[in-house]
């Protein structure tokens, strides 16, 4: 898989099919709406979803890993999904992951769905910060309309992309970027997305799992 150069606010960062960004300069992976436990909250509520997001989840941090020098993980809120997520299948697994990597730098940006669920264990040395969390020419946020003293990367709203042809249609994730802000696609294995619509001077960058590609 191959990632797609682009420049915004002067950096270069790279937008990977696995709906992720990585900034070479600082060696940092972005990840927005990773919603750890959303299937465990679902099914504390009696509704059966299947299990194992968290692993997959996990895997797919590990994947991106290995195909790129990473140092620093930086998640842009809904880490966790709600109180449900901190139950201990579900953190025995974040654990062992973490016991992994024990030098890797981990911050996450509180969202939405973060507060309601409380921080992530202590055990898993994740430095909390509120947004706008600014980061040389970044702001990195969880609500992609906050006020911020920088070019503004965010998530929240989990945007998909529908392309369409005379016959049949394709909900694809993607990247929007604009002059001030781009939203990631949601990285989690069970998050679903919101059709968006890019207004002038927005860009779509839609991922196909095995490249990135711009159709606007």
């Amino acid at each position: 898989m191959s990632g797609r150069a682009v420049t915004l606010a002067g950096e270069t960062v790279l937008l990977l099919p696995e709906k992720a960004v990585y900034w070479p300069r600082h060696k940092m992976l972005i990840i927005a709406d990773i919603h750890f436990g959303k299937a465990a909250a679902f099914r504390a509520q009696g509704v059966p979803v299947p299990r194992g997001t968290t692993s997959e989840n996990l895997a797919g941090l590990d994947r991106l890993m290995s195909q790129n020098e990473v140092a620093h993980i930086l998640f842009l809120g809904d880490f966790l999904h709600a109180r449900a997520a901190h139950a201990s299948a579900t953190l025995t697994a974040m654990l062992a992951w973490r016991a992994r990597h024990p030098a890797l730098q981990l911050t996450l940006v509180r969202g939405n769905h973060d507060k309601h669920a409380g921080d992530p264990a202590a055990a898993l040395a994740i430095h909390m910060v509120d947004e706008p969390h600014v980061v040389d020419g970044f702001a990195f946020c969880h609500h992609p309309d906050i006020a911020a003293p920088a070019y503004v990367m965010a998530g929240h709203v989990h945007p998909v992309f529908v392309l369409s042809s005379r016959l049949d249609s394709l909900r694809l994730p993607c990247f929007l970027a604009g002059e001030t802000r781009m939203i990631l696609p949601s990285f989690g294995a069970f998050t679903g997305g919101h059709p968006i619509q890019p207004v002038a001077g927005e860009q779509v960058f839609v991922s196909s799992g095995e490249a990135i590609h711009c159709v606007r």
